[in-house]
């Protein structure tokens, strides 16, 4: 054989090499790798134990998944999308995003999903510590959230709003305060009063009424609020369906493209029509601003827009949404990084 066959055969034996493990290699990679993945030991444990450099593990471990020795899966429940949910997250510097898959017998035409309640109920479960002040904000997702709660540290639980119609108030926002209060066993205070009052005056009267007045001196005290959203539209805002005409057509000229807790919210992310505060039932939107965690939950592709606007005002530091709504809000005009901040006062 001569020096150039010689040097074919190294090749070749040296190719095999690289393609193969040995059976002592692979004893050895995988007995590292489960020191590494399952035991949790450091890799200069790992070199210590074995007799080698810590760089000869580092290297072991490198080919264990390359060769699929090793496979690393992440795992989450089938109903949630971790990708979205940080990609929307880092888009709109929220501290969590939740995107949960959209039904798929759920149209255009529908309310938000369900299964967005429970979600969000888990999600509370982890934010609310124990000697919180949690506010509820009426809407449907924030009752349908109520109805899913099955834990919650003791926590102090007070109504943000009034109710979208007083004679509804044992199925709707209050008792949404008081199944969340049962959950935690701690106190509620829910507000027996309608979100929108047909003048200031009669608001102003209303908010000094015994139980409303001890519900709203909580409203500085709130650290964990759950709210929704709406757009301006019927049978999507709730306060949209509360006003009259020629009302909507005002506020509809302003730029409305949003609501939350009664405070309207042009496409910006911009409050517009601030009177209409002065007749409601609800926190002033500089108290929600001061809120350290506002979850939001809305989503399907009708709420899309809202969502955005209401992102974009600085309001919300988290949100639980669905598939639908996530993918418009990834594409949705421009950066959000110019929306408003949490101390913006031009958002309030």
């Amino acid at each position: 054989m001569n020096s150039s066959e010689e040097n074919a055969v190294s090749g070749m034996s040296a190719g095999r090499s690289a393609m193969r493990m040995g059976p002592a290699e692979l004893v050895q990679a995988a007995a590292m790798a489960r020191r590494f993945y399952l035991e949790g030991k450091s890799k200069i444990q790992i070199a210590e134990e074995f007799g080698v450099s810590r760089f000869k593990v580092a290297r072991v471990l490198e080919t264990a998944l390359e060769r699929d020795l090793v496979r690393i899966e992440i795992r989450v429940p089938a109903e949630l999308d971790a990708e979205r949910s940080d990609a929307l997250r880092a888009r709109y510097g929220l501290r969590h995003a939740v995107v949960v898959e959209s039904p798929a017998e759920v149209s255009e035409e529908s309310p938000d999903p369900e299964n967005l309640g429970e979600v969000a109920a888990d999600l509370l479960g982890e934010l609310v510590n124990e000697g919180d002040v949690l506010g509820l904000a009426w809407g449907r997702s924030t009752i349908h959230m109520a109805a899913a709660l099955d834990r919650l540290p003791p926590c102090t639980v007070v109504q943000l709003t009034g109710v979208y119609d007083a004679g509804t108030a044992e199925r709707g926002s209050v008792e949404a305060v008081r199944r969340a209060a049962q959950v935690s066993g701690g106190d509620a205070h829910p507000i027996y009063a309608p979100m929108l009052l047909p003048d200031a005056a009669t608001a102003e009267a209303l908010r000094h009424q015994t139980g409303i007045a001890r519900a709203f001196e909580y409203f500085d005290k709130v650290t964990v609020a759950c709210v929704s959203i709406g757009s301006w539209e019927p049978g999507i805002s709730t306060v949209y369906d509360m006003l009259s005409d020629e009302e909507r057509a005002h506020y509809s000229s302003l730029g409305v493209a949003a609501e939350t807790s009664a405070h309207l919210f042009d496409a910006e992310g911009r409050r517009v029509g601030r009177d209409l505060g002065e007749r409601c039932i609800t926190v002033k939107a500089d108290q929600l601003r001061r809120i350290p965690e506002v979850v939001a939950i809305a989503g399907g592709q009708r709420k899309a827009a809202a969502i955005d606007a209401v992102l974009r005002s600085g309001l919300v530091t988290s949100l639980v949404t669905d598939t639908a709504a996530a993918d418009y809000l990834m594409t949705a005009g421009a950066s959000p990084k110019s929306a408003l901040s949490r101390t913006d006062p031009d958002g309030i």
